[in-house]
């Protein structure tokens, strides 16, 4: 059974670590704690309003990206995946390729340079030479405003995990799903892919749901920028 079917045919359940079936665990969402900032008003206009920016950066960027990945790597412009969100819940993630076509079934043969239940290599063979300017740029990222409009994602948030890293998930791993994942947040502004441990990753994304406020979102998206601009952490 997929993560995504398991969810479709639970509708008020989510992935969890309360119950098991079929090695999955279940826990009942009207038990969930709620983080104030999924259902704030003003978080979700800042969401809009940047998705709609956002996206409008995206329309200037395409064209060119397509015309290099046309001669350099033939193959779709956009990649697609299944991400875990909001206590679990799936839905596909947007970005553009920065990787080989058949990436993820080359996956098995890179080596893991992380630490828990996340995947990072500071050379990985699969991305293409295109594909480490994207990710150097951070330019990769941005087709996920659409998941921002969409509801899916928040501009500020934790980092969306696959379900083959939220099946291993420990306990206190879920509370970093009380929020709904964002293209940003501490984790990014605070050393990118430079931080390889998966706790310490788990230990910022509390963190930000302790310190949350506008406020606060709107310090880590230009601090982000400066990020960005400074190319710091980024592979």
């Amino acid at each position: 059974m997929s993560l995504s079917t398991l969810n479709t045919q639970t509708k008020n359940y989510t992935v969890a670590n309360v119950g098991v079936v079929n090695h999955f665990h279940l826990i009942d969402l009207s038990t969930q704690c709620i983080h104030p900032s999924v259902a704030n008003n003003t978080k979700r206009l800042i969401d809009i309003l940047g998705a709609i920016i956002g996206l409008i950066i995206t329309s200037l960027v395409v064209v060119p990206v397509a015309i290099i990945t046309l001669f350099s790597d033939p193959g779709p412009i956009f990649y697609s995946q299944i991400r875990c969100g909001l206590n679990g819940r799936t839905f596909r993630i947007w970005k553009f390729r920065s990787m080989v076509v058949n990436a993820d079934k080359l996956k098995s043969l890179v080596k893991n340079q992380a630490k828990g239940n996340i995947f990072k290599s500071t050379d990985d063979p699969r991305i293409t030479p295109l594909g480490k300017f994207l990710r150097r740029s951070s330019l990769d990222e941005l087709p996920q405003f659409w998941n921002v409009l969409m509801g899916d994602m928040s501009i500020v948030g934790t980092r969306p995990p696959t379900p083959d890293e939220v099946i291993n998930y420990a306990p206190h791993h879920w509370e970093r799903l009380r929020v709904k994942p964002g293209i940003t947040g501490e984790w990014q502004t605070h050393g990118r892919s430079n931080i390889k441990d998966f706790e310490t990753i788990v230990s910022m994304d509390l963190d930000y749901q302790r310190k949350w406020s506008i406020t606060y979102d709107l310090m880590l998206i230009f601090k982000t920028i400066w990020v960005v601009l400074d190319r710091k952490g980024a592979y």
